[in-house]
């Protein structure tokens, strides 16, 4: 049969065409119906398409959400277990552990009616916890398993010793002693990497209660009426720090390694590269860094043509109480592909991630949210790196070796899609013995390797001047609505404050400050404080964007403060050259000279409202220390001190001293004056940091070699010796004349005067053998010139 021609078919059909195009639908609205229906079709099946994946996501986690769990099995033979290792094992692990946890949240977070605290005794005693009187079982959360205990912790043979110095209006010390405590919640376990390691926290917060005894000196007999509040606070103190470290998602690291080299790392070399950010969404939003767990961040669409285009986010890289951070980058997918040298102090660290949004028309930060990567050292000489990922799920990377290179992706806290790229490296281990391990090779650990570059910031050549104006609506602390308010400004590692302004909340200081200008994108940052009898309450911070300076003109702006509803500051901000620095070439091996003249306003160490001052100079490795004057907030020393010039840096401690207890601080600063030129002499008032108040009044020079006053003049080193032993001579008669008449006051004052001048003694000593090493050096080069000189004809 032959086939029939196409065209029998094709005339048939264009005269159907034809007579619909005529009489029915005209052809021109055909092509926009077709492409409308092939739209349509084409949505129905992507819709189709995700609606079958969302279900199916659905439907696997409600498949391993619901998951049978595993029966419930008995444990009471690890009761029995825990007993045997509990008391010579795992108790003084734990309690050295737990005792710098609680240590340093102590300090931080104490009582209005303690002003300083310390921890003397933390023993977590013989009766280990009850695990698992309930039974344990397993469940599933995605291909993690879980396993499920209890924990009930009740116990009065443990024995935490604080002793505390009591704030006004109280007086005097106290002791206390938490000599039981009762924990109870539910643990989890997470095994990972195949059983090498095992992370484990409390589900929710457990509950805390513990007992307390007050007293003063050996007998817990005080009231605990007397000390109100101070239970609550170390429940809260207690609570707080399980659930900032151990509740879910925030987990602690134990590992399980194959092999133990018992080495105990005491810091390393971390190299963070931090890479980029993904589908920051919600970034119009801020928070503060305070408050980033309640920090709410909304998760709206930003328009390309719009925000992306103005938007400039830097990631801020802290790690302890280093921090570094990166340049700022534009766009919803940030790249900045920057890496730090960062070091850690310990066997294990917490690297913080912080987002700040920064605007090139702004001196300030708004800070967006952070993530977290923490870090261990394992004892076979690997690392371990973990973090929550998203749904609270477990990330952690494994490097077997130093030097392995260690690639995450973590999100980003309220986020549902930010996500942050970086990569780790661990370039060396250092070790309580002094050794070191870089790149699976042995070294001799330095004290530069940890303290060396990381912290070491290169200067500019420029001086930047930071004049604090005034302030504006601060917050209200009194309750006559007023504040007493100073500010602290930090860049770099130079503190300074300013002084305190009372009763205003517009307060105008009109102080000026000066630092060296650091390289890298260093900022200034301020926290303005107000003065409280009970302590110090911080009304506001800000981080202030010193790039971009030029010299000659001056910045005035306006700081919003952070971390608070109100409040603002005023700074005017310039640069200048630092002419010195031209000038300084060739004063290596010359002098410093410092003249600690007198101290303003200290505060009083004992309950008589007084001090016993005296300062503590550290100049590097050489350390030398002022007499003690007694009884006094505003002490005249006017003693001098010379140094070798090596550029090293200069701290002043001024401590209170006592004859039978342990001196106390009550101030430290820093002198800069490594901008002063040959022969030029700084005079300035320095205020005391970590106290409410308190001056040092102090003259430095810095002299060049040509013209130092030879020191081996005989009649000024007799002279000086006479002195030393005619002062030593007079003191003795002062003790035995105390001892005759009974006054123990005086024998106190005159042992700590013979006390004093036994230093003066050593230090003269000291003097004395390095000016013969002088001296014999001198000689054997004047030797050898001679010999040189007597030689020269003879070759002719």
């Amino acid at each position: 049969m032959m086939n029939k021609s196409p065209f029998s078919f094709t005339i048939p059909f264009l005269l159907f065409v034809w007579a619909i195009e005529k009489w029915v639908l005209p052809l021109s609205n055909w092509v926009p119906l077709l492409a409308a229906v092939w739209a349509t079709i084409q949505y129905g099946k992507y819709q189709q398409m995700s609606l079958v994946e969302d279900v199916n996501k659905k439907w696997k986690q409600v498949v391993l959400s619901t998951s049978p769990m595993t029966p419930l099995e008995h444990c009471e033979w690890l009761k029995k277990l825990l007993i045997e290792v509990w008391p010579n094992y795992m108790n003084p692990k734990f309690s050295k552990r737990f005792a710098a946890i609680v240590e340093k949240r102590v300090k931080h977070r104490k009582s209005r009616l303690i002003e300083r605290v310390e921890l003397k005794e933390f023993s977590l005693g013989s009766c280990p916890p009850n695990l698992g009187l309930n039974g344990t079982h397993w469940s599933t959360s995605g291909d993690q398993k879980i396993m499920h205990i209890s924990f009930d912790w009740n116990t009065n043979e443990m024995s935490i010793l604080l002793l505390a110095k009591l704030a006004k209006p109280l007086v005097g010390t106290a002791r206390i002693v938490i000599n039981s405590l009762h924990i109870k919640g539910d643990l989890v376990l997470m095994p990972v990497l195949n059983g090498k390691v095992i992370f484990y926290a409390f589900e929710t917060t457990p509950e805390v209660r513990i007992g307390v005894a007050f007293g003063r000196g050996g007998k817990q007999t005080l009231s605990a009426t007397e000390l109100p509040g101070v239970s609550s606070w170390l429940v809260k103190l207690f609570t707080d720090t399980l659930d900032k470290t151990m509740v879910e998602p925030r987990r602690q690291c134990y590992s399980l390694p194959s092999v133990n080299l018992r080495k105990k790392a005491v810091g390393g070399i971390l190299f963070v590269t931090v890479i980029s950010a993904s589908i920051l969404t919600g970034s119009n939003m801020k928070g503060s860094p305070s408050g980033r767990q309640g920090s709410s961040l909304m998760d709206a669409t930003l328009e390309e043509n719009n925000e992306n285009k103005v938007l400039q986010t830097f990631i801020e890289v802290e790690l302890g109480e280093l921090t570094r951070r990166t340049y700022a980058s534009p766009g919803s997918s940030p790249r900045w592909d920057t890496t730090f040298n960062m070091v850690l102090h310990g066997d294990i660290g917490s690297l913080k991630f912080h987002l700040y949004k920064s605007s090139p028309i702004c001196v300030k930060y708004d800070f967006l949210t952070s993530s977290e990567i923490k870090l261990k050292y394992v004892d076979d000489d690997s690392t371990i790196f973990w973090a929550v990922g998203h749904g609270s799920s477990v990330l952690v990377k494994h490097a077997e070796r130093i030097g392995e290179e260690v690639e995450m992706v973590v999100p980003f806290e309220g986020f549902n899609f930010g996500e942050l790229r970086v990569k780790l490296v661990l370039k060396e281990w250092q070790f309580s013995d002094g050794s070191c391990k870089s790149n699976n090779s042995m070294c001799i650990a330095s004290k530069q390797s940890l303290i060396g570059s990381p912290n070491f910031q290169s200067r500019t050549g420029r001086k930047v001047t930071i004049t604090v104006m005034e302030g504006k609506d601060l917050s209200e602390k009194d309750k006559f609505g007023k504040c007493d308010s100073y500010v602290k400004l930090q860049y770099g590692r130079v503190l300074y404050r300013t002084s305190m302004i009372p009763h205003v909340l517009n307060p105008v200081w009109g102080q000026k400050f000066e630092f060296d200008e650091l390289e890298g994108g260093e900022y200034l940052k301020l926290r303005c404080y107000c003065e409280y009898n009970f302590g110090d309450d911080n009304i506001g911070s800000a981080r202030v964007n010193l790039e971009g300076l030029i010299e000659g003109s001056t910045r005035d702006v306006w700081i919003p403060l952070e971390e608070v509803e109100s409040g603002e500051l005023r700074l005017q901000i310039a640069v200048r050259n630092d002419d010195s620095q031209v000038s300084m070439v060739g004063t290596e091996n010359g002098s410093i000279k410092l003249v600690i003249i007198e101290g303003k306003d200290l505060i009083a160490a004992d309950i008589r409202g007084t001090s016993n001052p005296y300062v503590k100079v550290l100049y590097g490795k050489l350390k030398k220390k002022t007499k003690v004057i007694y009884k006094t907030l505003n002490p005249y020393w006017n003693q001098a001190f010379e140094f070798p010039d090596n550029s090293s840096p200069l701290v002043l401690h001024v401590k209170d001293h006592n004859a039978l207890l342990p001196t106390l601080s009550i101030g430290n600063c820093v002198v800069e004056y490594q901008g002063l030129m040959p022969n030029q002499t700084a005079d300035k008032w320095i205020p005391l940091q970590k106290v409410k108040r308190g001056e040092i009044h102090i003259q430095i020079t810095r002299v060049p070699e040509l013209q130092k006053k030879s020191s081996l003049d005989p009649k000024n080193s007799s002279s000086k010796g006479n002195q030393i032993y005619s002062q030593i001579r007079q003191t003795m008669a002062k003790v035995r004349a105390s001892i005759s008449d009974g006054d123990v006051e005086g024998v106190s004052l005159a042992l700590s005067e013979i006390k004093s001048l036994e230093e003066v003694q050593d230090e003269y000593i000291l003097q004395l053998e390095t000016e013969n090493m002088l001296l014999q050096n001198k000689t054997g080069e004047l030797s050898q010139e001679m010999f040189a000189s007597s030689q020269a004809p003879s070759n002719n």
